[in-house]
């Protein structure tokens, strides 16, 4: 579709009916998703305020004009611009349409988180502007097949299905980046980060190219960015205030917000209390054998988290419930699972401590966020790990 009246005079008819036709689509898919609030696209909000009426954002854009690029209106019901052709494998056909459908659900998935990152997003606007700026930005100059981001997914979905090694892939990664074009903006390595936290087995200062395979392997997601995502997205922080001011109260025990221990929480820590938004969380691990085969040793250890704010219907669907820590290695971790669990440990802590600030894009003001493991469940074995209780 050509948009290119977006960036013309904005005193001409064409413009203006333009930003007519544009205020239409916004308020439609508003509507349909059930939001009040509509994203502003003009140059200085940039996708970053929104407002309730379609008024104030007509005058912006036409006094304004539209952010630089946003000729593909994502954050306002369009899907993001992959195309599905992008890798040519010689596959076959059958292959090929299992690709494409999976290809169709990372376009739904990216769109979706994309949307739920909309709000004021005053805590993290630099790492949202710069994934929106790759969701659009050519992989090189006059590349209109490939975005930045677009190329990357691809790639990362080719190293999962064919089990890459992190080495081979930062190989073909050095090799892609020097057959295109200089300007290009593919990324060299696997990892843009700094060193690992953690020692390698069979490391150490008086050698540091000696090699060894790790004593076990930790993934961490951390689980902060995560909860001001969350609350980011209009509905689920509304949700997240269900268990004070949605609730039906009538004395049955429906949920653990019903619990005696809910109460006696509050009760002990009126501060922590007094703000319905503030977390109890729920801690779920235990070692399972993921390739299917009894005869191997080899042992991994989701660490799960659950918010318990939500309603029944919603904490345990599996969109909300959190994998924070995944621990893979040889045998199960035993008794040393508490080494695995500290960085999860520290910004419990943080979050209980000092809290952190969040914005809130249901009542669009900023709060302190603070967060308690409420409770953990796990079979006895896992137990005697966490707790000691054997």
């Amino acid at each position: 579709m050509d948009r290119s009246w977006m960036y013309k005079k904005r005193n001409t008819l064409e413009y203006v009916n333009g930003v007519l036709d544009f205020v239409q689509i916004a308020e439609e898919y508003a509507s349909k998703i059930g939001e009040n609030y509509i994203v502003c696209p003009c140059c200085d909000c940039r996708n970053l305020k929104k407002f309730r009426g379609i008024d104030e954002i007509k005058s912006h854009l036409i006094r304004r004009g539209f952010k630089e690029g946003y000729d593909q209106w994502i954050w306002h019901g369009e899907n993001v611009p992959f195309s599905i052709d992008d890798v040519e494998l010689d596959v076959e056909k059958d292959q090929s349409k299992e690709d494409n459908v999976r290809n169709d659900e990372d376009n739904e998935r990216l769109d979706e988180l994309m949307r739920d990152m909309q709000g004021d997003l005053n805590e993290l606007p630099q790492e949202f502007e710069t994934f929106f700026e790759n969701s659009g930005k050519p992989l090189f100059s006059g590349c209109s097949k490939f975005t930045k981001l677009s190329s990357m997914l691809k790639l990362y979905n080719l190293k999962e299905k064919n089990m890459w090694s992190d080495k081979s892939f930062t190989e073909l990664l050095k090799l892609l980046k020097d057959m295109l074009p200089d300007d290009n903006e593919l990324p060299c390595s696997t990892y843009e980060c700094g060193a690992s936290r953690y020692e390698r087995k069979g490391y150490n200062d008086a050698c540091e190219k000696k090699k060894g395979a790790p004593a076990k392997v930790l993934w961490y997601l951390p689980v902060i960015p995560r909860f001001k995502r969350l609350f980011a997205n209009s509905n689920d922080a509304n949700n997240l205030q269900w268990h004070a001011i949605g609730r039906k109260e009538d004395g049955k025990l429906r949920h653990l917000v019903d619990s005696p221990q809910w109460k006696n929480i509050n009760m002990k820590f009126p501060e922590f209390g007094s703000e319905n938004r503030n977390l109890r969380l729920e801690l779920c691990t235990d070692g399972m054998n993921p390739h299917g085969n009894m005869s191997s040793r080899h042992s991994t250890w989701p660490v799960l988290l659950t918010v318990y704010n939500l309603p029944p219907w919603l904490c345990m669907k599996r969109k909300y419930i959190m994998l924070s820590l995944l621990i893979s290695g040889p045998k199960q971790p035993g008794n040393d699972i508490d080494v695995y669990l500290t960085p999860l440990i520290e910004d419990l802590k943080i979050l209980w401590n000092e809290g952190v600030a969040v914005f809130d894009a249901h009542s669009q003001t900023n709060f302190t966020l603070r967060a308690m493991l409420f409770c953990i469940i796990n079979d006895f074995p896992a137990y005697g790990n966490l707790s000691g209780y054997t």
